[in-house]
């Protein structure tokens, strides 16, 4: 855990590669991950760097590449996927990759044009069979109407006028007419529009293809319909095929004599079998040529990106004409320097070149990145301390000791054995398959998440299976495992009819019962009390809440002081790290006297109330908060309030006050000449400025009250433990009563059907609401009392995160997105 504690040592060198050296180079660093280069252009434009235009070569290949998956998207066409991540290529091979990716678009989309131009061919021809089969009938009411002129669409007066008219005139087939297909969903408007631009003088008669069509451009599913209009004259035609052309409809020739169309449909259908045999043999090529794009897209699309990524990092050196090299400067871990010039020995001998690369320490005043390193197990953990703020540099890191007590503060709000239980198998779940959801990459975020969780999932399940057995818990029901400690046998009054017209029991530890095993009364007895976690009598009591309220709440006091203090242990060795005395002394000492003559005397009371006074005498028992209050108002405590815990309390609680009191001065004094030192440093570059006293002593006043108000707030925010605590137990018992228990009360073999009905919805509702929901709010307290209550003692979080060039998280950003 030693690397965990404070971040690496890190330094800034400079390096000086040879021109034809520097690409190989830089890979090599790529492939290491360890160094992270500084801008040495900031005031060029990216558009007049020196590699732009390979930049832009990367670009076009990678635009050619996604073309090509997309294709394979299209086809359903899997993208092989071994494993392996190839070296980026040498910049003498990218003139092969263009040339190859040039051809595979070409070719590629060349299929594309011939396939839609096909598909077009034969959706024109299947419409056209379809007008010729569906007009058929058309013709033949037509000729019918033709004998019986009273027959009209719809009873339409306007068609019957139009074809009875041209009827008494002379033949049928002086009517004009035009055939199409357009859109079902257009249909209804169309029809409309053409009644009322032609002012019913048209007769429109149409029929629904039952067949689907694809569209070759979109490649989406359309519905259209077959229809023939009836006019007369060449300005009704000519206004028909104007709105025919508005809404889109296809028009197709149709002769008017049953045997020309019989020798059309027969030629129809003749080419249309051609047509199929004709794309089928261009879909065999198409997915021919898509499935060996698929064997190597996923290394191609890696060694471009892995190219792009080396000359976007050649473009923040700084180009040294006269000496043909480029000089770069970056941040990196002291303990790799070894590791990075082994990377700069192979890309020099790689690339070919005589003079070896350079790389030199530098000092500097400015302050290093953050880098703390990481695995799977750590990297959760890390990232939540570093969603709050960045570690300063060589600060203590939280991190390692988050592992522990986050899951812990976690389960103490959710602790439930059996829904810990449930959480445990869902986080082992996720860890033992990781290597097969870490492959299949998901685009859901949530479930990404949780995944990258997995191992804070399997935690938080375990000390929630923990506080679970201690609180007695599992789904709301007491488990008896060691046998009561509770006996009412002997108990007057508490018979067996009693018990059994009683669902519940007001428990009195105060009043005389018997133990297990033991014939002397409780609570003079010797027996022994139930030996771990919470007897599972209390599940009966009445008064449960009361009894575990009392215990919870006052230990969720101790627990907050243990971690408090625990934070300023860490603050003191940032201290002594950073060899800062001063702040030591007058600063971290009062800050450790006050919480623990206010907190800490607070906590050394309930102890030693819950050891001195027992049940029974718990009505001749101190108030705890009479007694602070009266501490900080400097109140003598009175026999008849109850406050008197041993003998001169009173004078030890103004000692304590004192020490209080001593302990603000000096660290009031502290922060003035901290302030001073600094001013003094800056008069030393700067002009003198007046120093007001007044000022800065109103300023740390200030601070000191803050610090003093967050001491207690801080300690009254742990109450959140007991809250949720008690909040999810009784959630779960409601669930329990209210849903699981009516399925369980039901009699017979109406109980058993009820018992599995009522299961599910039990089950949904328990991991809807206790899991997910309760389970995000204790996260989120937890997540708090860690970012606040807990960094707040020792942890300023002002440092930056250090960002290596890497491939691995370049390829890993590129798949996320």
């Amino acid at each position: 855990m030693g690397h965990l504690f404070r971040s690496e040592e890190m330094c800034l060198t400079q390096l000086y590669l040879q021109s034809e050296a520097a690409f190989a180079c830089v890979s090599e660093l790529g492939e290491l991950g360890l160094a992270q280069f500084r801008d040495l252009n900031p005031n060029v434009n990216a558009f007049q760097r020196k590699f732009v235009n390979e930049v832009r070569r990367c670009d076009e290949m990678e635009r050619k590449l996604r073309f090509l998956e997309r294709e394979l998207k299209k086809d359903n066409i899997p993208v092989d996927d071994d494993g392996d991540v190839p070296f980026a290529p040498l910049p003498r091979e990218m003139i092969d990759l263009e040339g190859k990716f040039e051809k595979l678009e070409k070719d590629m989309k060349e299929v594309n044009s011939n396939e839609e131009t096909l598909k077009r061919n034969f959706l024109e021809l299947t419409e056209l069979r379809y007008i010729l089969r569906k007009t058929q009938s058309f013709f033949e009411e037509a000729a019918m109407f033709h004998e019986q002129p009273e027959y009209g669409h719809g009873g339409d007066e306007s068609t019957q006028s139009l074809l009875g008219s041209e009827a008494s005139r002379g033949p049928f087939t002086k009517l004009g007419f035009v055939t199409g297909v357009i859109l079902r969903e257009k249909m209804p408007a169309f029809e409309r529009v053409l009644w009322r631009a032609c002012r019913g003088n048209v007769f429109l008669r149409y029929v629904e293809i039952e067949e689907s069509f694809k569209d070759p451009h979109t490649g989406d599913t359309v519905n259209k319909c077959v229809f023939i209009i009836f006019f007369q004259g060449e300005q009704l035609k000519n206004r028909v095929k104007k709105i025919c052309e508005g809404f889109h409809a296809t028009l197709y020739p149709c002769p008017e004599s049953p045997q020309e169309r019989r020798e059309i449909a027969i030629g129809v259908m003749t080419r249309i079998e051609d047509l199929q045999t004709v794309l089928s043999q261009t879909d065999d090529h198409r997915r021919l040529v898509l499935s060996q794009v698929a064997r190597d897209i996923r290394i191609w699309l890696i060694k471009v990106r892995k190219i792009k990524a080396i000359y976007d990092t050649l473009n923040l050196f700084n180009v040294n004409i006269a000496e043909k090299c480029l000089i770069a400067e970056c941040w990196c871990p002291a303990a790799d320097l070894d590791k990075i010039r082994m990377s700069l020995r192979r890309g020099t001998e790689s690339s070919g070149s005589s003079v070896p690369s350079i790389l030199q320490v530098m000092k500097t005043e400015e302050s290093p990145p953050t880098y703390n390193r990481t695995n799977d197990f750590t990297s959760a953990f890390q990232a939540l301390i570093d969603a709050f703020g960045v570690a300063s540099y060589r600060e203590v890191n939280p991190s390692p000791f988050t592992i522990i007590t986050f899951p812990f503060l976690f389960a103490v709000m959710f602790g439930d054995l059996g829904h810990g239980l449930i959480m445990f198998v869902f986080g082992f779940y996720l860890v033992w398959n990781q290597q097969k959801f870490l492959r299949n990459k998901s685009n859901n975020e949530i479930w990404e998440m949780m995944l990258g969780g997995r191992y804070l999932i399997l935690l938080m399940g375990i000390f929630s299976m923990y506080t679970g057995f201690l609180y007695n818990e599992c789904f709301s029901r007491s488990l008896n495992v060691f046998g009561s400690a509770w006996n009412v046998s002997n108990n007057p009054g508490w018979d067996k009819d009693y018990l059994r017209n009683h669902e519940s029991l007001l428990v009195d530890p105060a009043k005389p019962g018997v133990f297990r095993g033991s014939d002397l009364p409780y609570p003079n007895s010797t027996g022994n009390p139930y030996p771990y976690g919470m007897d599972p009598i209390w599940q009966s009591a009445s008064n449960k809440i009361t009894f575990l309220n009392s215990y919870k709440m006052k230990g969720a006091v101790i627990m907050g002081l243990c971690q408090m203090l625990f934070g300023l242990s860490l603050a003191l060795y940032n201290h002594l790290y950073f060899k800062n005395y001063t702040s030591l002394l007058c600063e971290w000492v009062p800050k450790v006297v006050f919480l623990l003559c206010v907190i800490g005397y607070l906590c050394f009371l309930i102890l030693y109330k819950w050891a001195v006074w027992n049940a029974a005498d718990s009505f001749h028992a101190p108030s705890l908060m009479i007694g602070l209050i009266n501490m900080f108002m400097f109140k003598a405590p009175s026999l008849k309030e109850q406050t008197l815990v041993f003998q001169g309390h009173a004078t030890f609680q103004k000692v304590l006050q004192i020490v209080n009191d001593s302990g603000d001065d000096e660290e009031i004094l502290h922060h003035n000449e901290a302030i001073m030192d600094s001013d003094s440093d800056s008069d030393s570059s700067k002009q003198e400025e007046e120093f007001e006293m007044g000022q800065f002593m109103i300023i740390q006043v200030i601070h000191t009250i803050e610090y003093c108000l967050n001491c207690i707030s801080h300690t009254a925010s742990y109450l959140r433990l007991w809250a949720l605590s008690l909040a999810h137990a009784e959630l779960s018992e409601v669930l329990w009563t209210m849903v699981m228990h009516s399925g369980l009360a039901m009699p017979g073999t109406l109980g058993i059907i009820g018992s599995f009905i009522v299961f599910w919805g039990f089950s949904a509702l328990t991991v809807g609401i206790l899991l997910v929901m309760e389970g995000l709010s204790a996260f989120l307290h937890a997540l708090r009392l860690h970012w606040v209550e807990f960094q707040s003692k020792f942890y300023s979080g002002e440092g930056y995160i250090f960002s290596p060039f890497s491939f691995d998280a370049i390829i890993h950003d590129k798949v996320e997105e």
